[in-house]
């Protein structure tokens, strides 16, 4: 008997297509390997928005992780259940996404939560939520440094921000909060010198606020394609989120960082339109559709070219149509995974090449079902 690839299943017969399949042992490696990155569990605060899931959250906890960083409420809820001491809601409130976190302390009083600001008006409004709540609110100055997404260029307008917070006996401090997706070169001497580049003015900041009396207790740098970078920095913490499942994506243009996939999709061919022509039942509704072709790398020795993308359909071509019939199982690494598990209800865990349960993806939506609370 052929041995199996690590991502096959025994039997798959079973198995609805399309399907998400997450591979525990895997998800383990990843993080153990992001601690080794890190140097040691305080310096991390893993961003949850790939997975949504408790039960990688619990395993990140198993190995001594308890601080987190969060997208949406939802998240920052299933945290606070899930137990996490520490949690960061890493957009800024506003209108009544404010009001609700604001609930949510009062609701969640074992777990110490704190989010962002990067403006005045938000800080005002901020302010006169904690008031009314009679709670003190923790708060990351959020600096853009080239971006050009969210935050507040460092500067003086940067720094009367991070004044009134401390001026403010409603507010607390907690430090700066430095976000940079942008930086995405594939080579890593490159991308360390771009990353350099880039912090030099954030540096310059803290200096200034040294020169007023102030400095920072804590600051938060980077994602996961500078993860390694920051992460030779002294007191930084350091907040990747891919590379608990990774995707292909990644995998592919940043190969210094040694993650495992650990989430793949099982897919099957549900028609034969044309020779030469393949579709699979993996569509929009099914697969993150926001970036150009390829949508997926299938895994195993087949040359597909992928040319069609729908709501249910994904439509390839390849040269040897013949050798392949309706109903035949691949199985395909996404080459984004965050948006693609938030298409799923629940992963199914594989270990030994069996399905052996299933996760709740609890937090796919922007508050969590009422059945998981």
């Amino acid at each position: 008997m052929q041995e199996l690839n690590w991502y096959e299943l025994k039997n798959d017969e079973g198995t609805i297509s399309p399907a998400l399949l997450v591979y525990p042992e895997r998800v383990e490696k990843n993080i153990v390997h992001m601690i080794h990155t890190a140097g040691q569990t305080e310096r991390l605060r893993p961003h949850i928005k790939t997975h949504k899931m408790r039960e990688v959250i619990e395993l990140q906890m198993m190995m001594g992780i308890d601080k987190f960083k969060c997208a949406t409420l939802a998240e920052a809820e299933l945290l606070a259940i899930t137990g996490a001491e520490d949690v960061l809601l890493a957009i800024q409130p506003v209108a009544a996404q404010l009001n609700k976190y604001l609930e949510m302390i009062l609701k969640y009083p074992r777990t110490a939560f704190s989010t962002l600001v990067d403006n005045p008006k938000s800080l005002d409004q901020m302010t006169s939520g904690a008031r009314e709540h009679s709670i003190s609110l923790s708060l990351w100055v959020d600096i853009n440094n080239g971006m050009n997404r969210t935050g507040i260029t460092p500067g003086e307008e940067a720094k009367r921000l991070v004044l009134d917070i401390c001026k403010n006996p409603s507010l607390i401090l907690k430090g700066l909060h430095v976000y940079d997706g942008h930086i995405r070169t594939s080579d890593p001497v490159e991308r360390a010198r771009d990353c350099e580049n880039d912090f030099k003015p954030v540096e310059e900041f803290i200096n200034d606020l040294k020169t007023e009396g102030l400095h920072p207790p804590k600051l938060i740098a980077g994602g996961t394609p500078t993860f390694p970078v920051h992460a030779q920095r002294k007191g930084v913490e350091l907040s990747p989120g891919t590379p608990l499942l990774w995707d292909a994506g990644y995998a592919s243009h940043f190969r210094d960082l040694k993650f495992l996939n650990a989430a793949v999709l099982l897919t099957r061919i549900i028609s034969k339109p044309a020779r030469n022509m393949l579709c699979f039942d993996l569509g929009h509704k099914s697969v993150a559709s926001e970036m150009g072709f390829p949508r997926v790398v299938f895994l195993g020795d087949h040359q597909f070219e992928q040319i069609s993308h729908s709501e249910e359909h994904l439509v390839v071509k390849c040269k040897n149509g013949d050798d392949y019939t309706v109903g035949q199982t691949f199985y395909a690494i996404p080459v984004h995974i965050c948006p693609t598990v938030s298409k799923y209800a629940e992963a199914l865990t594989v270990q030994n090449h069996e399905i052996s349960g299933s996760w709740t993806v609890a937090a796919r939506d922007h508050l969590l079902i009422n059945n998981f609370i």
